[in-house]
């Protein structure tokens, strides 16, 4: 009885061990995490003609690497269901022009914002009277599929139904864009930071395409989503743009991909 009694007692003894062992591998001992990202909005992320996937959200995860020590592995996934894949754990954090909201923060948690964008209006050469949300009233306008662009025009419809706007939502933005330059739509509603770079950057668009205004206003902060509750990640996130930040390395990226 006592060879048993202290059996179990070693066995009790080793099982804590082991839980305590285990408990230890938080994600913050993790060497390498996956961040997911739609690559088809620049300048955030996109694929350039080389086929590699680059972009101001890109640039951004590099440098967490540097300061983290920690590996980062970029997957250029749809935007539809990226949310969904976060939550199954899929992947560990989502970089792609994700816009906090308090929806979203009810299934995932934010980093640090990065940057502060609206929902601009691009709008053929000449259009400058789609201007702001009253100006869309009875106007064809692209949005991408699920992004807060396309959920804004869609409540503002519900609240106001004499704005009757016509929203057509695609998988990708640049079909939309496409299909504006084709005059199948009267204009695209996007981030501004998406607007800017299709009418500034982009020597395709140039001479037919304008930024004519907002659809909102209303500040929309950009941050990484993170998966629920993987605070270790979080807080490794945050540390590094906390330090980006501080050294003007956020300035510099804002610079080099014309972060307005």
């Amino acid at each position: 009885m006592k060879k048993t009694l202290i059996a179990l007692v070693t066995l009790m003894i080793c099982c804590n061990f082991s839980v305590f062992a285990n408990g230890q591998k938080e994600p913050s001992e993790k060497n390498k995490f996956v961040f997911a990202g739609n690559a088809a909005w620049p300048p955030l992320e996109y694929v350039d003609e080389k086929g590699n996937v680059v972009g101001y959200e890109v640039d951004l995860l590099k440098e967490i690497e540097k300061i983290s020590g920690k590996t980062i592995e970029y997957r250029n996934v749809a935007w539809d269901g990226i949310f969904a894949g976060l939550s199954n754990g899929a992947y560990d954090a989502v970089a792609s022009g994700v816009s906090v909201t308090e929806e979203r923060k009810a299934s995932m948690d934010f980093s640090t914002p990065i940057m502060t964008i609206t929902q601009s209006i691009i709008a053929p050469s000449g259009h400058q009277e789609l201007k702001d949300l009253k100006s869309l009233s009875g106007k064809k306008v692209g949005v991408q599929l699920g992004t807060t662009g396309h959920i804004y025009l869609d409540d503002q419809n519900k609240k106001d139904p004499s704005l009757k706007i016509i929203v057509k939502a695609y998988d990708e933005i640049g079909l939309g864009v496409e299909d504006l330059l084709n005059g199948n739509l009267d204009c695209v509603v996007t981030d501004s930071v998406i607007a800017a770079d299709y009418v500034l950057s982009n020597e395709n668009y140039k001479g037919k395409l304008m930024v004519t205004g907002t659809a909102s206003d209303i500040g929309e902060p950009i941050a990484i989503a993170i998966k629920k509750g993987d605070n270790a990640l979080l807080q490794m996130v945050n540390d590094a743009i906390a330090k980006m930040e501080k050294e003007g390395t956020l300035k510099k990226l804002n610079e080099k991909w014309n972060i307005l």
